[in-house]
């Protein structure tokens, strides 16, 4: 058996912030691949079912983030198995929005559930980071961690939950690379650049010939009308009137 755990907050409050992420890709799994229905067990909420031939337990800690590895903690001793039997997916702050990576092991980089699991669970399970992108500041990071997803995000997120879900079974295969890949091609025609600045792009300019290209045209000289230097001028090359 497999565990797979998607790291949130509990209650309608946290649903569509940023931090829940994970509990979208355990709910987009188990309903594409139609798992059992929830259940309350484990001080969390948990499903089964199969991904490419392997039997697959869902799980979402109702502990809070923090508490996380508790709940997955109380699985891995309830079926016995080692920490490498647990995949789990949260959210990144360091990967760009909608950016997927793998790994397994390593540090939690400052994550609360992740530090939760290394302490409850062990280091060696393998971690699906999802990128929601930085906000730039540090005194920013909460705010934005806790914050939801706007409209404007809906597309890309809808997009890598999709794909996330449809190919979930390379994650029960161990195929990390091929996951990525397809979760990178899915998105690709649906990440857009982010910012505060909702302005179109500022338009190409006017294609020139290749004469104006080559002989930029400059200026008219205004010559001098009187003075000494309209005389000299005068003297050298006549009078146009």
């Amino acid at each position: 058996m497999l565990v797979f755990a998607g790291l949130g907050n509990p209650g309608a409050k946290y649903a569509n912030n940023r931090h829940n992420i994970g509990f979208m890709a355990a709910d987009a799994i188990a309903r594409r691949h139609s798992f059992s229905p929830w259940a309350k067990k484990f001080q969390g909420l948990v499903c089964e079912g199969t991904l490419a031939g392997e039997k697959v337990l869902l799980i979402k800690p109702q502990t809070f983030m923090n508490l996380s590895g508790q709940s997955v903690g109380e699985a891995l001793r309830f079926y016995k198995l080692p920490s490498s039997a647990v995949t789990v997916f949260y959210d990144e702050l360091d990967l760009p929005v909608g950016k997927v990576r793998i790994k397994v092991g390593g540090g939690s980089g400052g994550h609360n559930g992740i530090r939760s699991l290394d302490q409850h669970v062990g280091k060696d399970f393998r971690r699906v980071r999802i990128g929601i992108g930085h906000p730039g500041a540090k005194e920013m990071v909460h705010g934005h961690v806790l914050g939801d997803f706007a409209k404007a995000d809906r597309e890309w997120l809808d997009a890598l939950l999709d794909a996330i879900a449809e190919d979930a079974g390379l994650l029960a295969k161990g195929d990390d690379s091929s996951f990525m890949n397809r979760v990178t091609l899915a998105l690709r025609d649906k990440l857009q650049p982010t910012g505060d600045d909702d302005r179109p792009p500022p338009k190409a300019p006017k294609a020139q010939s290749h004469v104006r290209q080559a002989r930029p045209q400059q200026p008219a000289t205004k010559l001098p009308q009187s003075g000494p230097m309209a005389a000299m001028l005068k003297k050298l090359f006549g009078s146009r009137e």
